[in-house]
């Protein structure tokens, strides 16, 4: 297809409204998901009901290979497929629905900064965590990534993804960080989510925008995820207004929608009730 058609197509897909059936995918959420990609689907699904869109999630053990990225999640909606927050947002936008239109330039510059510190602090520290600290890897990692495969493709598939992360980590700096280094990453990322958030209720007062998805989908996780080590989750309950956010953006956007919370309340500790 040309890229003029290929514009026609998105213009099209745009005008048309949100179908029933659309659709989220993720890897098998019991056992096969990892941290990060757990993480970076609850966003997208935040961000979602925050739009009042809604979609149905679909667990496939091929879903990493399924996405025209190689990452998850991603949605089908229509003829369209879409993976990664940032893309969503954008498609979204398109047909019409924003959370952030409301915020005037200088907020919207703020916003995507306090996203890419997640992105960059977060997200990296969940795979570092993943791939890198050895006791995670050898007890969790490897056999949550291979599980839906048979032997020996599961170790093939897994020290592959391995090989892939801790590149990318020597190639940005973090090849030689240790886990306490990234921990005290963590906190600070933390720590600048809680000053800026202070006593409101969202980020930007009384409306959520795709920053709250973004770190609502990472804190929660981070604090429902059963790891080898609980430091990653001790450093998140050390902020008050991040743990009662958290359990704001649960209650508001996830509780009493039927079979589509199932995923979500069974994650729920007895931090968040």
């Amino acid at each position: 297809m040309s890229l003029v058609a290929e514009a026609l197509a998105s213009q099209i897909a745009a005008a048309e409204p949100w179908p029933e059936n659309a659709s989220l995918y993720q890897q098998l959420k019991g056992e096969q998901i990892l941290l990060s990609d757990n993480a970076s689907s609850l966003a997208v699904q935040a961000f979602l009901r925050m739009c009042k869109l809604r979609v149905k999630v679909v667990c496939r053990a091929n879903a990493e290979y399924m996405s025209p990225s190689g990452k998850v999640p991603f949605i089908h909606v229509g003829n369209q497929v879409v993976s990664e927050l940032g893309p969503i947002v954008q498609f979204v936008k398109a047909k019409g629905y924003s959370l952030s239109d409301g915020l005037d330039e200088v907020q919207k510059a703020e916003m995507k900064a306090y996203m890419e510190l997640v992105n960059n602090m977060l997200l990296t520290a969940e795979l570092y965590l993943q791939w890198c600290d050895e006791t995670t890897v050898g007890e969790i990692t490897r056999s949550r990534y291979g599980s839906p495969y048979p032997w020996p493709l599961n170790h093939i598939l897994a020290y592959q993804k391995q090989w892939e992360v801790k590149r990318k980590m020597k190639a940005i700096g973090w090849g030689g960080k240790t886990l306490e280094q990234v921990l005290e990453d963590v906190d600070q990322c933390c720590e600048a989510l809680s000053q800026r958030l202070g006593t409101q209720p969202y980020f930007f007062n009384k409306q959520p925008t795709e920053l709250d998805a973004l770190v609502f989908g990472h804190l929660f996780t981070i604090l429902t995820t059963q790891l080898t080590t609980d430091a990653f989750s001790e450093k998140v309950k050390n902020y008050g207004n991040l743990l009662a956010f958290c359990k704001r953006i649960e209650q508001h956007f996830f509780e009493d929608h039927g079979k589509d919370n199932s995923s979500l309340r069974s994650a729920k500790t007895s931090l968040l009730k």
